[in-house]
């Protein structure tokens, strides 16, 4: 049997931390998509030259590097502005660094979400004299949120584990926890293998959640045999 050395409440105090970060960045994360979404359908080029450029520079870069661009870069970019050392909190680094990333990803699963929407409800819904916000609060984002659910739920599992790449900058979550311990006791296949573990149990408890979560956002759609909605 496992022993964890008197390591026990530290593994269980950095797996909250890691669900604690993966949790905000994904609500805010979420919420930054969306902006996204709607800035790359915006009337105005420079709003869709603002988005495009966003996701095609944040997906071409690393989360690592992003991470330690935002700890040390914010850190001595403070330091400047306050004429004192201002180090950059690792949780807000690391919170911000994925929010940015998942935004970027959630924004074409968003923006490929609105698109399909059928048209006709769209233009049905104007028939009836609602406003442009009434139609994206009533009939847009409902449907919408169906069609985002399996690519969200993809990048909800890539950030859960990517959050391990925050123990870089000193942030006491699950993989830095397990790390300590494994080099304290000298025993890191046990440690290591219990934050797999971990992670592993995350990623089920996540899987089944999100087959609940299509299953109500389906409800009332059939499917025929030839594959089409009804």
């Amino acid at each position: 049997m496992w022993s964890l050395q008197g390591f026990g409440d530290q593994i269980v105090a950095g797996a909250i931390t890691t669900l604690q970060v993966a949790l905000t960045s994904l609500v805010l994360g979420i919420g930054v998509g969306l902006i996204g979404a709607i800035a790359k359908r915006s009337h105005l080029a420079w709003v869709r030259w603002g988005a495009h450029t966003y996701t095609t520079v944040i997906r071409g870069v690393p989360e690592l590097l992003l991470i330690l661009l935002l700890y040390f870069g914010g850190t001595v970019l403070l330091t400047a502005m306050f004429g004192r050392y201002v180090e950059v909190n690792a949780f807000a680094a690391g919170v911000f660094a994925l929010t940015i990333v998942f935004g970027a990803y959630a924004t074409e699963v968003f923006r490929a979400a609105i698109l399909a929407v059928p048209r006709g409800q769209v233009e049905a819904a104007q028939a009836l004299g609602l406003s442009r916000r009434a139609t994206w609060r009533f009939v847009i984002l409902p449907q919408m949120w169906r069609y985002a659910l399996p690519g969200i739920g993809n990048l909800w599992l890539t950030l859960l584990k990517d959050t391990a790449l925050i123990s870089v900058v000193g942030l006491e979550d699950l993989m830095r926890k397990s790390s300590i311990a494994a080099g304290s006791t000298h025993d890191p296949l046990t440690f290591y293998a219990i934050a797999a573990s971990l992670y592993l149990i995350f990623t089920a408890v996540s899987l089944a959640s999100l087959q609940l979560m299509e299953r109500q956002a389906n409800r009332g759609i059939h499917v025929s045999r030839e594959g089409v909605r009804l």
